[in-house]
Order: structure tokens, then C-alpha cells, then sequence
């Protein structure tokens, strides 16, 4: 008879290892597990190893990541919404520093390489919204506008989140989502309300 396998075991593994990043302990086989009542088998019943872990940690940054970005809820002013999706991207950083650091470790496929794409697709629809509502201009590129947008959330998350930037920082997203999506043909002063009302990390 195959024994089903516990989901909570999975995630506690998971949330073990980013604590012991967080601490700055080595992360080994028997480390992992010790304190946690499972036996270091547990490691390879649920990731095939120590590799297999890194690769879960780097899938369980961008679940927990899309399920945040899940929670915006579109309103009637699209530029808002795309600022609150980048201030959705950072609230998840800062929550989960040492989780969002592994998700850009390349060194370890995801088991689902589809998953970083599906999170940059909510700036994506969020772009062809404000486009729609005559915000941006036509012909306005979706997909490098929404990569553009990300550029700056990421810079300001590794910069606060994992780097030497104080809170305070970010609230130079303001400006910089302001000029951009300005660049893309938003009118300033309304761009800037906009970018102000949803920007709140």
C-alpha cells in the first residue's frame, strides 16, 4: 500500500529551510530536520533530495508570490491597480526575504517553469486594462511595459528586502512607476494620484 504523502510535512520542511537562511545556519540534511520530528528520509519521500528541496523552495516563492498578487482586486482605475500589484510584489518580499531571495536562484530549475511567467502576466492584463481605458497610448507594448514595472519592484525589493536600503526607500516607487507609465502616455498629475493610491507596501 503507497502511503500518501503529507502535504504539511512539505511545508514545514520548506518553512524550515528559509528560517535557517533567515539565521544564516547551514542548511544540511540532518539540520533541516532536526527539532522537526521527521527523519531526514522525509527529505527524499518529499523532494528526492537536497536539490529537490531548493527547487520546491524556489516553486513555493512564486505560489505564495501569485496568491498575494491574487488578492488585488481590479478596480475602476487601472493605473492604481498596476501600482497596488507593485506594491503587492514588495508586501510578499519583505515577508518572505530569504523565500524570495532562492525564487531568483537560478541554479535550480522550478518544477513548474510557467509559474514565474504566470506572476508577470498580472502586470500583463493589468497594462491591457489601462490601455483599454485610453491611459496609455495605443501601441503600447504590454508585456515591455509590464516587464519594465517589474524591473522597478524587484530593484526595490532586493534593494529593502535582502539589501542594504532602509523601509523608507521604497517610497521611491512613487516617482519611478509615475515616470513610466507617464512614458507611456498616462497624463502626470492624474498618473501620479493613481500610482500614489495604489502604491502601499
Amino acid at each position: 500500500m503507497v502511503r500518501m504523502k503529507d502535504p504539511a510535512v512539505r511545508s514545514l520542511l520548506i518553512d524550515r529551510a528559509a528560517q535557517m537562511l533567515a539565521a544564516r545556519q547551514p542548511v544540511t540534511l540532518r539540520s533541516l530536520v532536526a527539532g522537526t520530528g521527521v527523519s531526514t528520509m522525509a527529505v527524499y519521500t518529499y523532494f528526492d533530495g537536497m536539490d529537490g528541496l531548493w527547487t520546491a523552495m524556489r516553486q513555493e516563492g512564486f505560489t505564495r508570490l501569485a496568491a498575494r498578487l491574487a488578492t488585488i482586486t481590479p478596480s475602476e482605475d487601472p493605473v492604481r491597480d498596476l501600482a497596488a500589484l507593485g506594491a503587492a510584489y514588495l508586501s510578499n518580499a519583505l515577508a518572505v526575504p530569504d523565500l524570495y531571495r532562492v525564487m531568483f536562484d537560478a541554479g535550480f530549475e522550478l518544477e513548474n517553469p510557467a509559474a514565474a511567467d504566470d506572476t508577470l502576466h498580472y502586470l500583463v492584463r493589468g497594462v491591457e486594462r489601462a490601455s483599454a481605458a485610453g491611459r496609455f497610448r495605443a501601441g503600447v507594448d504590454p508585456l515591455e511595459l509590464a516587464t519594465q514595472a517589474w524591473m522597478i519592484g524587484h530593484g526595490l525589493a532586493s534593494l529593502v528586502a535582502t539589501g542594504p536600503l532602509p523601509p523608507e526607500a521604497l517610497a521611491h516607487g512613487v516617482p519611478l512607476l509615475t515616470a513610466l507609465f507617464v512614458s507611456a502616455g498616462d497624463a502626470p498629475d492624474r498618473c501620479r494620484r493613481s500610482v500614489e493610491l495604489g502604491w502601499r507596501p
